[in-house]
């Protein structure tokens, strides 16, 4: 794909998704809870996320983590409950990037044929594969047992001995041995390592916390963190030699993209390195790197990222306006604080890390989806992450286990969703949907799988429209966002409420803006309303503002087209 579409991602875990088990218990056993499997992830399956309007499917915990659950006899080790976070453990803690999560194969010696069938089914749906490249850290047990013949493992051939070497994989504590976090130790049996190795993020200490990931241990890509803190340039360090071989691996499996967990923690260089080496070979990969230090943007993208995670903009601004915190005229700033770079920028309003946003602890009951789905998908052609049972209103309020009620999903129990549940035995239809949730469904198949995809999204220029206010002077206006998207004479105006009452509104337009977006003033248009239906013949102009009728939390997308 040559992305003349918008990018549009369902995230969803595989583990989660098709669990069917109705009887859960926190931290309950995969043989009490249940675990969902690939193929699970059926045709129908597929289609149903196809006809949200997702043309990529990013399935989260696909390779082989650490897990509390024993393999033992399929001939898998078995791991220390110390290093493991959660019974099913975190997808993150990879153990083996060779080999696919056993738990997630109806026959585990057939994990990764079962994995080739997704891959296949989900390109036969119209879905491009994306799955998660961990390149800072690993599982401390990492060892892989999958590799291709020929090819090393990290840490083989590693000198303990030494704190920093380029041809180490990982970075040593000599003479210290590992002391993990007292709420850590779960066996009587302590684990031990001997010498201890830095821990995930950027811990150097035998001592981590248990805020320290202290699960995992940190990758070395040739920067000596405790001596100059300067990338080696002697020569390539080996672990990037490794990290391209696992690359390579997976996109010659067919995978069509890699979502890059915390790309801003392995050097620019690293990146520069490897995504040439691999687009020379599989040109239309995707990379979508997760980071959060804005002022590093342009280096990461210069390096070879197609998009990157836009949180500490995007993301956390709107979550503000969301939550009654800011102004509404805040989110045109926070858009184009990335300047050019906005195209290539990605934005959710929830992922696998962040709240729901229909949580407790972000928008109760999701109130304000349809406004802040409407910003994220219109605004821009920027490509948007969806999060699997966000189209339902998914409020990530149970108690799982590890996390507790935290108003996320959990990604380290074995669990299962009752709306997705539902929403699966009911044939993806509404049958066994509420409707509330039908309502919320159907309003994300139509941004996401139509509107998202109109021309003047993806290719109109974009003006920030802040000229809305009530006939009545006790008006909060800074609960209305409004925008448009233009071309060609064409205007897609978008006008969003985040107040909880329904309201009369007048936008006014200035003739110094109709003009900039090369609207004739005062000309007849064809005026089409895309959310609701319907059209008429209306002008634009500064000497009568629009009048607008908004209901609470409601969204009007109106495209006008000059007449002849």
């Amino acid at each position: 794909m040559k992305h003349q579409e918008k990018i549009i991602i369902y995230s969803l875990l595989p583990r989660l998704w098709g669990n069917d088990t109705q009887q859960l218990i926190p931290s309950g056993s995969m043989q009490h809870n249940g675990v969902g499997k690939m193929a699970d992830l059926s045709s129908e399956d597929l289609d149903y996320i196809r006809s949200l309007g997702c043309n990529y499917v990013w399935y989260i915990g696909l390779l082989e983590h650490a897990t509390k659950t024993s393999f033992a006899h399929e001939g898998i080790p078995t791991d220390h409950p110390a290093i493991v976070k959660g019974e099913a453990g975190s997808p993150y803690a990879i153990r083996d990037y060779y080999d696919i999560a056993p738990s997630l194969a109806e026959v585990v010696s057939e994990r990764m044929q079962e994995f080739e069938a997704l891959v296949e089914r989900s390109h036969r749906a119209g879905l491009r594969v994306m799955i998660d490249f961990v390149p800072n850290h690993v599982a401390r047990t990492y060892s892989s047992d999958q590799a291709p013949r020929g090819v090393q493992d990290l840490g083989q051939g590693d000198d303990p001995g030494l704190a920093f070497s380029p041809t180490n994989c990982f970075y040593y504590l000599p003479g210290q041995r590992l002391e993990l976090p007292q709420e850590a130790q779960q066996s009587s049996i302590p684990y031990e390592e001997m010498p201890a190795r830095a821990t995930g993020n950027d811990c150097f200490s035998a001592h981590p916390s248990i805020n320290d990931w202290f699960e995992t241990v940190k990758l070395n890509y040739g920067i000596d963190y405790q001596g100059s803190g300067q990338l080696s340039c002697e020569s390539i360090p080996t672990t990037w030699h490794r990290m391209l071989e696992i690359l390579r691996f997976w996109a010659a499996k067919g995978v069509d993209g890699f979502r890059c967990d915390m790309a801003e923690m392995v050097p620019e260089a690293f990146w520069a390195w490897a995504l040439s080496a691999l687009k020379a070979d599989y040109p239309d990969l995707i990379f979508l790197a997760e980071i959060y230090q804005n002022h590093r943007y342009a280096a990461y993208l210069e390096a070879g990222f197609d998009f990157l995670y836009d949180k500490v903009g995007l993301y956390d601004g709107l979550r503000s306006i969301a939550m009654g915190q800011a102004s509404a005229s805040t989110f045109t700033a926070a858009r184009d604080a990335v300047g050019a770079m906005q195209p290539r920028m990605c934005y959710f309003l929830e992922n696998h890390d962040e709240q729901r946003f229909a949580s407790d602890f972000f928008c109760p009951e999701g109130k304000a989806w349809l406004p802040s789905l409407a910003a994220t998908t219109l605004s821009g052609p920027n490509p948007y992450l969806h999060y699997f049972g966000g189209e339902l209103g998914e409020r990530g309020m149970d108690a799982e286990g590890f996390s507790g009620r935290d108003g996320r999903t959990t990604i380290f129990d074995y669990w299962a969703l009752d709306k997705v549940q539902r929403l699966r035995h009911g044939g993806f239809g509404p049958a066994l949907l509420t409707d509330q949730e039908l309502e919320q469904l159907t309003e994300t198949q139509l941004l996401l799988g139509s509107i998202a995809q109109h021309p003047l999204v993806l290719e109109g220029g974009y003006h920030g429209l802040n000229y809305c206010n009530e006939a009545s002077p006790e008006y909060d206006s800074h609960r209305v966002l409004s925008f448009a998207r233009y071309r060609d004479g064409e205007l897609l105006l978008v006008v969003s409420s985040f107040a909880s009452e329904a309201r009369e509104l007048s936008l006014h337009l200035p003739k110094s803006v109709l003009e900039h977006m090369g609207i004739d003033v005062g000309k007849p248009m064809l005026r089409q309303d895309l959310l609701f239906g319907g059209s008429a013949i209306m002008a634009l102009t500064p000497l009568a503002p629009l009048r607008l009728s908004l209901g609470a939390y409601d969204t009007l997308i109106w495209h006008f087209i000059p007449l002849s």
